[in-house]
């Protein structure tokens, strides 16, 4: 197989040419115009950051990316989906509330946002994919259903993938709720006895009738549970919590699974770019971000998931490791920078089990613009 073509542009700019122009430049390059259409409703999917977060990609970014897809006739949406935990983004309400505050306001994006899990994340379409660990992915509705889906990732550490890029973006970024409890877990959510008023509001919300009172605590029947997780987001007292006991390998393939599912009914209508821009030692997903594990680098732009986040990658651990990061091992040139941080954590099941479903090529030709 031929290798798969990244491209990479800098931050350097100058009075000739800015950034937002060099990241109109990669983007020219990916060639949208042949996958995206007139009329065609185009899906961004990207992370606007937990409610005191920094290292998210800044809104004036996507606003060139938006523009751009409106000069071709059609329309955009800035996307994601309901978070699994009981965070400001685990509601399409908060979720809205905190991305707004975050900066991607419509007049600052030019796009409207859409949550598409609808309102507590049960609102997802199944895609049957029969693969090891996944048969059926429970997506995004709004995802499943764009004409064109340009995936937008902040490119960073994580404490179970080892480090978060598009595949990660789109496996876990657009899984609804349900889905998301797939990949973590093998088991039901499970009761905080001790936070547990029994008020009955779980109970009264759980469409399987899976919750009873039992001896003054609520108490969750594994037979009838079907793992949407809409219990955990109920729970004014945060006492239904999800059983992180996900096995690493089969975390990261179910990952890979549900990127498949993603990217389904997207053959030839998706593209990808990774921001490695405050690479920082852990997933968006927290109240704060740690320093920066290495320097800023560049943005990266392919049309294969595998090669970009292999590129990324590849990229990052080339580069000395930064004195005021996290950082206490693998700082040299070319050591292992996310091994460093999660010394358990094997990255690379995930772009090899991707090569082996055909998601893409782990062999790339960067191409520096």
């Amino acid at each position: 197989m031929a290798p798969s073509q990244v491209y990479f542009t800098d931050l350097r700019a100058s009075t000739k040419e800015n950034l937002f122009e060099k990241l109109l430049r990669l983007i020219h390059v990916l060639d949208l115009q042949s996958i995206i259409r007139p009329r065609h409703l185009v899906a961004i999917k990207m992370h606007f950051g937990e409610k005191g977060n920094t290292a998210f990609i800044r809104p004036n970014f996507l606003r060139q990316i938006v523009d751009h897809i409106k000069e071709l006739g059609a329309s955009p949406f800035l996307t994601d989906t309901n978070t699994l935990y009981a965070g400001t983004r685990g509601n399409s309400v908060s979720h809205l509330d905190t991305a707004t505050g975050n900066g991607f306001a419509y007049s600052v994006v030019n796009a409207p946002i859409i949550i598409a899990d609808g309102m507590r994340g049960a609102s997802s379409t199944a895609v049957r994919i029969n693969q090891e660990n996944v048969k059926s992915a429970y997506i995004g509705k709004e995802i499943a259903e764009s004409d064109v889906l340009i995936s937008v990732a902040h490119f960073k550490g994580h404490e179970l993938s080892g480090f978060g890029g598009t595949i990660k973006n789109l496996g876990m970024g657009c899984a609804a709720r349900k889905g998301k409890l797939v990949q973590h877990s093998g088991v039901s959510p499970k009761v905080k006895r001790k936070k547990c008023i029994a008020c009955g509001e779980c109970v009264e919300h759980c469409a399987q009738s899976a919750i009873s009172i039992k001896n003054k605590k609520a108490a969750i029947d594994p037979k009838r549970c079907v793992g949407c997780g809409e219990c955990i987001l109920i729970c004014d007292n945060k006492a239904i919590d999800v059983q992180w006991n996900a096995d690493i390998p089969i975390f990261q393939k179910k990952m890979v699974e549900y990127t498949l599912a993603v990217l389904k009914g997207k053959k030839g209508r998706a593209a990808f770019l990774n921001f490695l821009i405050q690479i920082s030692p852990a997933c968006d997903c927290y109240g704060h971000s740690d320093a920066p594990i290495v320097q800023d680098l560049g943005i990266m732009a392919s049309k294969d998931p595998v090669a970009i986040d292999q590129a990324s990658a590849d990229m990052v651990n080339r580069q000395v490791g930064l004195e005021s990061s996290c950082l206490s091992s693998h700082k040299r040139p070319g050591e292992d920078k996310f091994r460093g941080l999660y010394p358990k954590i094997d990255w690379t099941i995930q772009l090899r089990y991707a090569e082996r479903l055909g998601l893409g090529n782990r062999k790339y030709e960067l191409v520096t613009l």
